[in-house]
């Protein structure tokens, strides 16, 4: 018999399956059994020049030169930023980089390591 995981909400092992989606009798969520599916039923789903999925935490280095705003210097292509996390907007990365300090991001200009 398959051992199916607990409910990612309230921990509840009593959880069943109908096709591809797993479902909870005690707190009623339901998400998909497929991981890949589960990872952008989680809300805030970002990605990449390449098209990568990124996580809070992640590396990721600068695919274009961009001009930042309200300063005379650039940022240039390669730069490395570690421990990125995600916000809800436009600009979708929020960032500390060596030499700028705390910057946001567009994801589509960064690549992950």
């Amino acid at each position: 018999m398959q051992q199916l995981p607990e409910c990612p909400k309230c921990s509840s092992e009593f959880t069943w399956q109908e096709g591809e989606q797993l479902n909870c009798p005690e707190c009623g969520h339901e998400w998909s059994a497929n991981p890949s599916a589960a990872a952008e039923d989680e809300g805030l789903v970002v990605r990449d020049a390449n098209g990568n999925l990124l996580a809070d935490g992640d590396a990721v280095t600068v695919v274009k030169d961009l001009k930042v705003k309200g300063s005379s210097s650039t940022l240039k292509i390669g730069t490395k930023v570690k421990s990125i996390r995600l916000v809800e907007g436009d600009h979708n990365i929020d960032c500390k980089i060596d030499g700028f300090g705390q910057m946001k991001l567009k994801s589509e200009f960064v690549k992950k390591n």
